[in-house]
């Protein structure tokens, strides 16, 4: 057989690859070039036909040959990743009959704690006598800044015990620069009519820069409200929502209660190796990872009908339903990955949108379909050319082959893809046999995972946070960097920024909306993607090295989107150092980075085949 053109592509969960080669009659490759498209629906069906020929037609393009030149199309055999991610709350704070206020607004007056019992302005302007003891004032809607001032230096003039004052309004620092004895002052309670009157009642706001230290201590809400060793216990959750404000309101009322409860979250059923384990959603990410350890290889899992955990695992199958065509009962789930994780939560009962720090575990589950839907791919894109194509090989053996591209690397090598849903490992021993895995959770996750934990609501916001590294603006004409250098500019930099957190973008700085500091912020992301793609790599390279012996590998080859990463592929390799592996990021033909490996390894295949 003479020269021949061929096309590998590599259809990813994101991004479509192809790698364009001349393939000899003695099977020598010959890279022509190389070609990056977005992927056009679920990775692994139909839908991809589009951009995969997308990504033939350019970088045919850019090589100068035609459609008609071509010989064969070469698809990788896609494992769509369906990755649904549960939140399960372990624990919920709830407050009924506001027994309880957390509130931590952004500028609250003055310092320290007062207790007293909740008093309406509006009584203080009365010609009363029967005001006794510390009061807290409770100032409704409608109260200019300057009246209140007045009003509570008249009635401390008149021998009134004013000790802190809760406020509707955003007044609380204009008021406390007006006051001839300074208080505690909380503002921006937006329920404040809601809030219990002549209650006994606790205000603390901290020193600028500092939290508050009293009402976050279970042990100082006991000894503000001579509380007994049980009451203590119920009312800890309240400490914790507290835990990191600034300041706080803490009323009690004898009617009210607080409690602590265990939500559902549900079970997992883990069915492989001849067994069916079962655990507890609610037992944390580390039980249900050691139980998908006993149960490997996976067949398939389910959620506890009726719970979170059940929904969204059927969520999944409904998914792959809907994207491939196969009834729902033929999909099978063989890799989760569960996160130990924290998610704010808005408390029940509160006055001013309280929110509480909640235990919670994330599941990433990944369904994968059968090869007759990448052929069916491989159909279309045949149709579509004019030119035959097929199913080359399973990606993971393919990217492996890809893989040896790369400068000073060499057999025996493992590879781990670092995907967008999945996280996927393959090695080719020094023999030549090849051996690939693919477990839940990659870089969809981590996008999830920061977001909740920074409470963003903004998933373009935290997919920057993940991309790239992070700044203070500290003045509008410098700014620190997370790593502590400060950068100062010529140009004043725009007022919507000004004393933010930031993301540094190619396309400029994006604030971050949240009120977590620089450091706080840089720690959930770097969590994250350790939980994620540092768990996944280790348990990946177990499963694929024999007798799950990492100190086997000589060279682990990092591939795919996310080891473009500015911080990943170093928090990899440093996880696996200690196993005396070299670990990199790939460079595939010298000169395509990480991408392309399956593609190339689709050409490499090809080219070793009799005939």
């Amino acid at each position: 057989m003479g020269t021949r053109l061929v096309v590998g592509v590599d259809v990813g969960n994101s991004t479509t690859e192809a790698c364009l080669a001349r393939v000899g009659p003695d099977g020598a490759v010959t890279y022509l070039g190389t070609a990056l498209k977005h992927t056009t629906g679920v990775k692994g069906t139909p839908e991809n036909a589009v951009g995969a020929v997308a990504a033939v037609r350019e970088v045919l393009a850019r090589t100068g040959a035609g459609v008609g030149e071509l010989h064969t199309v070469l698809l990788n055999e896609a494992t769509p990743v369906i990755s649904g991610l549960a939140m399960e709350t372990i624990t919920e704070t709830i407050i009924t009959e506001s027994t309880m206020i957390g509130h931590n607004p952004a500028t609250p007056g003055g310092e320290g704690l007062g207790v007293g019992v909740t008093v309406p302005i509006g009584e203080l302007l009365r010609d009363r006598h029967d005001v006794e003891g510390p009061v807290i004032v409770v100032v409704p809607h409608g109260w200019d800044f300057d009246d209140v001032a007045d009003t509570l230096n008249a009635v401390v003039r008149g021998g009134v015990d004013v000790v802190a004052a809760v406020l509707a309004g955003d007044d609380a620092v204009l008021v406390t620069n007006r006051l001839e004895r300074r208080i505690p002052v909380v503002d921006e309670v937006a329920a404040v009519e809601k809030v219990p009157l002549g209650m006994l009642a606790a205000v603390e706001v901290a020193p600028p820069g500092r939290t508050i230290r009293t009402l976050s201590n279970s042990y100082g809400l006991a000894t503000v409200f001579a509380l007994d060793p049980a009451q203590t216990r119920q009312v800890s959750p309240v400490a914790r929502a507290l835990t990191g404000n600034r300041s706080a309101v803490v009323i009690r009322t004898p009617s009210g209660d607080v409690t602590d409860r265990m939500i559902p979250a549900g079970a997992l059923e883990l069915r492989g190796a001849g067994k069916t384990l079962r655990v507890e959603v609610d037992a944390g990410a580390d039980a249900i990872m050691d139980t998908l350890a006993r149960a490997q290889p996976v067949e398939d899992v389910h959620g506890e009908p009726g719970t979170h955990v059940g929904g969204m695992l059927a969520q999944v199958r409904d998914t792959m339903t809907d994207v491939t065509g196969q009834p729902a009962g033929e999909i099978a789930i063989h890799d989760v990955l569960a996160v130990d994780t924290i998610v704010p939560a808005e408390v029940r009962g509160g006055l001013a949108g309280e929110v509480a720090l909640e235990h919670a575990v994330a599941l990433a589950a990944m369904v994968s379909t059968d090869r007759s839907r990448m052929q069916a791919v491989a159909d279309q894109v045949a149709a579509e050319l004019g030119t035959s194509a097929g199913v080359g090989g399973v990606e993971g053996a393919m990217a492996v082959r890809g893989a040896l591209t790369t400068p000073g690397v060499d057999r025996p090598v493992a590879v781990i893809d670092l995907g967008g849903g999945s996280t996927d490992a393959a090695l080719l021993t020094a023999t030549g046999e090849i051996t690939a895995v693919h477990v839940a959770g990659a870089g969809e996750l981590v996008t999830k995972l920061i977001d909740s934990e920074l409470a963003l609501d903004d998933r373009e916001v935290a997919e920057s946070v993940k991309r790239y590294p992070l700044g203070k603006v500290e003045s509008f004409y410098h700014l620190r960097h997370e790593d502590g250098t400060v950068e100062f500019v010529d140009e004043p930099l725009p007022p919507h920024v000004f004393a933010r957190v930031v993301v540094m973008t190619p396309d400029g700085l994006v604030p971050v909306p949240t009120r977590h500091n620089l450091e706080a912020v840089r720690r959930v992301r770097r969590e994250a993607k350790r939980r994620v793609f540092c768990v996944n790599a280790v348990r990946a390279l177990r499963q694929v090295v024999p007798h799950g012996n990492l100190r086997a590998l000589d060279f682990v080859v990092l591939l795919g989107g996310s080891a473009l990463d500015f911080e990943i592929p170093d928090m990899i390799a440093d996880a696996l150092a200690p196993h005396g592996i070299v670990c990199g990021t790939g460079n595939i033909h010298g000169s395509e980075g990480p991408r392309n490996a399956v593609a190339s390894g689709l050409v490499d295949a090809y080219a070793e085949e009799p005939g």
